[in-house]
């Protein structure tokens, strides 16, 4: 029986699929891991629990699901907006914005339904909103209470191709006015012969060098309007084009910006064109062969393909349900106008209806059956874009379906991803130093029966060196259901003071003169929760009437809900004296962990069978947090039996930190 010791020197290949056990022979096998729940992989290899998160505020009403969108005026001016049913909040700094006491918040059309269909682009204080039920809506900011949500009103256009039938209009007068009746000669040439309907009112009307906008129907053939701009004649006239934007039609689903032009595309009845505004005047779209006019392009294709996102890198790329697109102009770094554009396919994927990533040099996208996500990126060898899948490895960790994506830049670049099952999976992605690692995240508290449910995911600049991540929790408190806004606490957390970790979600902090009492925890209710008191672990207590009471005298406290960091390696391999050590006889008798900033934490060959690792000496007082974390080696003596799998369990479940640096596992393996 060969006695060896073997070494696990990072976690940079992430969680691996149950397809991954038996690729021994894989390079990354040894940098992977079976489990990485509630721990978050490093570029550099190590895999540390994540932080927790702090509460906020409930959402306006916890009986609906709503959503987090980013809103970032500068790198210091930064808010959360939560999207809910015909209304939007504001947060920032941690914080809900308020008005006289209350929630500060604005109407909104946006129905619960429709919130995670919505699309957004941003300059400044300014931000585009498309949905295709609604006209496209422009939100800006002059202060922290200070927000207006309106319809944009385009200078003019986008228009439908002209009319092509012997179909007329003809105006009752001439002049800029209201109320003022339009007359088709026919329902021909108009929404496909089927007339003017009462959803074409808002619509916009093009002929005789004027332009009208409904205001009223009232039969397929006349409409009561508003002449903005005045007609030439009242003559009856087939030269007329209807607005491509409308309730009949559709409007925009989609939006980004591109060499300073606004671009829309994928209304309902087009939905594979893109209009692009004049450049530098977003909201004009008043279409010519100069360089700088607006433009309507249909992408050519064999079937219909709706168009689910567009996003600039050194092109625009155009994500459809039936493949992926980029824009340029004529293949050249010019820029482009309406007699050089040219749209190419890239790859044949197809997109999902959620809001691609850009990432680096690259878009990160869910394929359209929302269990993939591929990394279209130009590659120069091939002079093309490639879309390698991301979950190639773990294909377990999206299969329920992605519902929204979040690119946290700082510190780890991570892609959060809010799955259907309410798990959050988070993809370290660092493409230069090949580091392409999953991980699942289950958030404390419980959900009915099962766990609590993420529902939302966004991500804001913070500080100069971390981004913040906040989301939506839905659990069931006191026995009803509820949805609350919560943030990640610092991910590089205060090491040089145990009072500062935050390893708890749902969390309230207290600073303050000593009490053995605290208060304002109404919305952990009837809830067993988890306590750091003075840096230290404290005994768990119920919440009632938002309080508990302490069994000691602190004077500063972490209070929130439990969860579990556990790691699993894959199945040792290694020892052996013939050949591979898989399927053979094995066992680990001692481990070495490498930590960083550790203290507190659970080692052992099962779940079931762990042993809590001492981090304090015999004359240490519980009550005292540990003096310094352990950054270096710790020996442990493994209790393990002799088996064929070998693998190794690592949990914390204490409000502490843990990171893995590396696994030195020493283990005989029997060749007979």
């Amino acid at each position: 029986m060969p006695r060896t010791t073997l070494a696990l020197t990072s976690f940079v290949s992430g969680e691996f699929s149950p397809k991954m056990d038996g690729r021994t022979d894989f390079e990354k096998y040894s940098s992977g891991a079976k489990t990485l729940e509630n721990f978050l992989v490093h570029p550099q290899g190590a895999a540390t629990r994540r932080v927790g998160t702090q509460y906020i505020a409930e959402v306006k009403s916890s009986a609906a699901k709503t959503r987090l969108i980013p809103f970032e005026f500068s790198t210091t001016q930064t808010y959360i907006l939560e999207f809910g049913n015909t209304y939007i909040r504001f947060y920032k700094d941690k914080g809900q914005i308020l008005s006289s006491g209350s929630a500060y918040e604005i109407s909104s059309p946006y129905l619960t339904a429709e919130l995670f269909d919505i699309k957004f682009a941003q300059s400044a204080d300014v931000m585009y909103i498309t949905h295709p039920n609604h006209e496209v809506m422009k939100l800006s900011r002059t202060g922290h209470t200070s927000w207006t949500l309106a319809e944009v009103e385009f200078t003019d256009g986008p228009y439908l191709a002209n009319n092509s039938t012997a179909t007329t209009l003809t105006p009752a007068s001439a002049g800029v006015a209201s109320g003022v009746n339009i007359t088709a000669s026919a329902v021909t040439g108009i929404n496909g012969g089927a007339g003017f309907q009462t959803t074409d009112v808002g619509r916009i009307i093009s002929f005789n060098s004027g332009k009208a906008k409904i205001t009223s129907r009232s039969s397929t053939t006349v409409v009561v309007c508003t002449i903005t701009t005045a007609f030439a004649s009242t003559a009856a006239t087939a030269a007329f084009n209807l607005g491509a934007f409308s309730d009949t039609t559709g409007h925009p689903s989609c939006v980004s910006f591109f060499e300073q032009r606004l671009v829309f595309a994928g209304t309902t009845d087009e939905p594979q064109t893109l209009f692009f505004s004049k450049a530098g005047d977003y909201e004009n779209m008043t279409t010519g062969t100069n360089a700088d006019d607006a433009m309507v392009y249909t992408i050519a294709s064999n079937q219909v393909n709706a168009i689910r996102y567009m996003k600039a890198v050194r092109t625009l790329v155009v994500g459809t349900t039936g493949g992926e697109f980029t824009v340029s102009a004529d293949g050249t770094d010019a820029s482009i106008t309406p007699v050089n554009i040219t749209i190419k396919r890239q790859s044949s994927f197809g997109s999902a209806n959620v809001d691609a990533i850009p990432a680096g040099n690259a878009i990160l996208f869910l394929q359209k059956a929302k269990r993939k996500i591929r990394e279209l990126q130009y590659n120069f060898d091939s002079d093309g874009y490639q879309a390698p899948d991301l979950t190639i490895l773990n294909e377990t960790v999206t299969d329920t379906g992605i519902n929204e994506m979040s690119y946290q830049q700082e510190p780890g670049s991570n892609i959060w991803c809010v799955r259907d099952d309410g798990v959050l999976a988070c993809l370290t992605y660092q493409r230069s130093e090949n580091v392409i690692a999953w991980s699942r995240h289950i958030f404390g508290g419980v959900f009915g029966s099962g766990n609590a449910v993420c529902e939302s995911v966004a991500s804001i600049s913070g500080t100069l060196t971390e981004d913040e991540v906040w989301v939506i929790v839905k659990r069931t408190i006191n026995g009803a259901t509820k949805r609350f806004v919560e943030c990640f606490s610092d991910f590089d957390f205060d090491e040089t003071s145990a009072t500062s970790f935050k390893f708890l979600d749902s969390h309230l902090s207290y600073s303050g003169s000593a009490t053995t009492t605290l208060s304002g925890l109404s919305h952990l209710e009837g809830q067993t929760v988890s306590i750091l008191a003075d840096g230290a672990t404290h005994a768990n207590k119920t919440v009632s009437s938002g309080a508990i009471t302490l069994d000691r005298s602190v004077t500063s406290a972490c209070v929130g809900l439990a969860y579990d960091s556990i790691l699993q390696t894959m199945r040792i391999e290694g020892g052996a004296a013939e050949g591979t050590s898989q399927g053979k006889t094995k066992r680990i008798s001692k481990v070495i962990l490498r930590l960083f900033e550790t203290v507190g934490v659970k080692v052992g060959p099962s779940l079931s069978n762990l042993e809590l690792i001492p981090f304090r000496t015999t004359s240490s007082l519980l009550s005292n947090p540990v003096d310094t974390l352990l950054s270096g080696d710790k020996e442990i003596e493994f209790n393990d039996d002799y088996n064929s799998d070998g693998f190794i369990f690592i949990k914390q479940d204490q409000p502490l930190p843990c990171s893995i640096l590396a696994i030195y596992p020493t283990l005989v393996t029997s060749d007979g």
